[in-house]
């Protein structure tokens, strides 16, 4: 007699079932972690789980709901042996730690939902500004999954504690908690305009003139008075127009040509992948620039210098002219 095995799992039905969440699961794991490139790792972890659970999985749940239960614990497991991933503006006080883990951009074509549905897309670009994700990192990280899965996916109460092991009172009270404390950090942007916004599209191809003709006179068209720069991997960061506009021309403007600048989209929000000219002339990758625009200007500036990124965003190391 031969023994009985399982079924083992169908791999077409599994992808078909499971794909379709990829984006979103892509966007739960970097608001929880901050950074673009291990929200993909603990995506493919999170894939790998359920691939190991499908034979058993049987439809007690939704797919959507096991599969963030699963991305969930994942990131959980991950930020129990990771540092905090912050911006300039969020270093303050005396524990600030000698080696820091930068906030990272990323790029929404990573996870724009599909274009057939405008709403998805406003909600999926509010979730993921800068302000916002950079605030959540400051949140315990078990508040910070209880106000995603709340606040963010819609999920209840019942289902929250289901994903955490907790219970339903402490689901409550710990998005109380994270709702008081997000609300101290992140500041208001409620007022930003979408990267599609002719008004945002003007202000960033001003900004990106500015630079690319050095000039300090279409920047101050550009900023506004209560603009703040800030740009890692340094500490500091400057807050005011005034101050910002100083800090541009003495160390960072150069003369016209030092800089190019091609348009693109991040965390929501008009961006820039950025190149500088190096001693041999060459325009080579320097990072990526976001800007949070307004009706009344840029509030806002956040430079990433990394080269690497311009590959994330689609976008080659050296141009070609």
């Amino acid at each position: 007699m031969t023994a009985h095995r399982p079924a083992a799992p169908d791999e077409e039905r599994f992808t078909a079932e499971t794909g379709r969440f990829r984006r979103e699961l892509l966007a739960h794991c970097y608001r929880m972690v901050g950074s673009a490139h291990d929200a993909e790792d603990l995506v493919q972890e999170t894939y790998l789980r359920a691939w190991r659970a499908y034979a058993g999985f049987e439809g007690r749940a939704s797919t959507r709901s096991w599969l963030h239960r699963i991305a969930t614990n994942v990131c959980l497991t991950a930020l129990a042996r990771r540092p905090v991933r912050v911006l300039p503006s969020g270093l303050a006080g005396p524990d600030t730690p000698d080696e820091v883990a930068w906030l990272e951009p990323l790029p929404d074509t990573w996870v724009t939902p599909p274009a057939d549905d405008p709403a998805a897309v406003v909600v999926e670009r509010e979730s993921l500004r800068l302000a916002l994700v950079a605030g959540l990192q400051h949140l315990p990280a078990r508040q910070r999954a209880i106000l995603l899965l709340r606040d963010v996916l819609a999920f209840s109460a019942t289902e929250t504690a289901e994903f955490l092991d907790t219970t339903t009172a402490a689901v409550k009270s710990g998005l109380q908690r994270a709702r008081a404390r997000l609300g101290e950090r992140e500041p208001t942007s409620g007022d930003l305009l979408a990267p599609t916004d002719p008004r945002a599209r003007a202000l960033l191809d001003g900004y990106i003139a500015a630079f690319e003709r050095s000039d300090a006179r279409l920047l101050e068209e550009v900023l506004r008075a209560d603009a703040t720069l800030e740009a890692t991997p340094f500490r500091d960061w400057t807050s005011g127009r005034a101050r910002c506009l100083h800090a541009l021309e003495v160390y960072v403007l150069g003369t016209a040509g030092d800089w190019r600048m091609l348009p693109t989209t991040a965390n929501g929000q008009p961006a820039a992948v950025v190149y500088h000219r190096d001693a041999g002339g060459v325009l080579r990758a320097d990072g990526v620039v976001v800007l949070a625009a307004t009706a009344t200007g840029v509030s806002r500036v956040v430079k990433f210098h990394e080269p690497a990124l311009a590959a994330a965003f689609g976008f080659p190391d050296v141009l070609e002219r």
